[in-house]
């Protein structure tokens, strides 16, 4: 095959999905979980175990340390939290977002109010575990599949209100954002398939792609290129891959395939020198994922990354 028509350096001509990166959105975000957190634990009155006992003259220091091995993610979400609960406390963090953690080491210190750090402490701990619960996940499928060109996707799969916070640590783990939301791709899968084929005028997969790139110049705000816009279709079948891409779709998305359809699949779209690049997905866990990308498909999609990954076990030991 020559370089020309290399997947990979194909790829890099490619339009991409935008990606998660700490930025006033992403803030905005995470204050307001914050708020929500803080209803949940002090609705709309107080730590009453902490105003019994500690003074509030008192002051304290705690480092916030991995019980665990595992990558760190959410650091900036605790600075983000401290301010947003206009506590009187320091954050000095030791590691930043994306680090890799062992067991027993500290992830940042924080100073100041000891009722402030008493009644934080959950919130905090919860915020920072569970993103770098997401994040050492995404790490280990980074991982298994080592150095081969195949990248790995998140997907919508997340918790309500953490999407952005949760895809930001998926970058974290070194793993790729897929579309964020309905707003910004079109992803045409077998669900507006099989309605388009209850309607009067059902619609081939090529020509659902053929009709929502035409539908896409009147639905985008003014200044917004069609062209801009990823253009997705899910196939099920190698016939309706050999389909939609004489429609050039930006990616194809191969549902629950086997390596050797992956395989097959991936030399269909090379003999005809198409740019569209393929995604698995279904059936992806650290058990195949290796197998998955030998194939030779760009991405892997992982709705594990988000909705499987269980909380890092994170701590407050105070310094005495």
């Amino acid at each position: 095959m020559s370089s020309e028509h290399d997947p990979t350096n194909l790829a890099n001509r490619r339009k991409e999905f935008a990606q998660i990166e700490w930025d006033e959105r992403l803030e905005d975000d995470c204050r307001q979980l914050v708020r929500l957190a803080v209803r949940e634990d002090l609705d709309c009155w107080y730590d009453l175990t902490t105003l019994a006992l500690i003074d509030e003259r008192q002051t304290g220091q705690a480092a916030i340390a991995a019980r665990q091995p595992g990558v760190m993610a959410g650091i900036r979400a605790v600075e983000t939290a401290l301010d947003e609960m206009e506590t009187r406390l320091k954050l000095v963090p030791a590691l930043a977002d994306g680090t890799p953690v062992s067991r027993g080491q500290v992830l940042g210190t924080l100073s100041g109010s000891a009722r402030d750090l008493l009644t934080c402490e959950r919130l905090l701990l919860n915020l920072i575990g569970r993103l770098s619960g997401v994040a050492t996940l995404t790490r280990r499928y980074v991982e298994m599949i080592g150095g081969r060109a195949t990248a790995v996707y998140d997907t919508r799969k997340t918790t309500p209100g953490w999407r952005r916070l949760e895809k930001y640590a998926v970058r974290c783990g070194g793993g790729r954002n897929h579309r964020t939301g309905l707003f910004d791709a079109v992803l045409i899968k077998d669900n507006h398939l099989a309605l388009a084929a209850s309607a009067e005028h059902p619609l081939s997969p090529a020509q659902a792609v053929r009709q929502a790139r035409q539908q896409l110049r009147g639905l985008l705000p003014n200044g917004t290129s069609p062209e801009s816009v990823i253009v997705e279709i899910e196939v099920d079948t190698l016939e309706q891959l050999d389909q939609v891409l004489t429609e050039r779709p930006d990616i194809v998305l191969l549902d629950n395939m086997r390596p050797e359809q992956l395989r097959e699949a991936v030399r269909r779209r090379d003999a005809v020198q198409s740019a569209t690049q393929l995604e698995a997905s279904g059936g992806v866990n650290l058990d195949t994922v290796a197998e998955i990308a030998d194939s030779g498909v760009e991405r892997i999609s992982v709705g594990a990354l988000t909705h499987a990954a269980v909380s890092l076990d994170v701590g407050l030991d105070w310094f005495a």
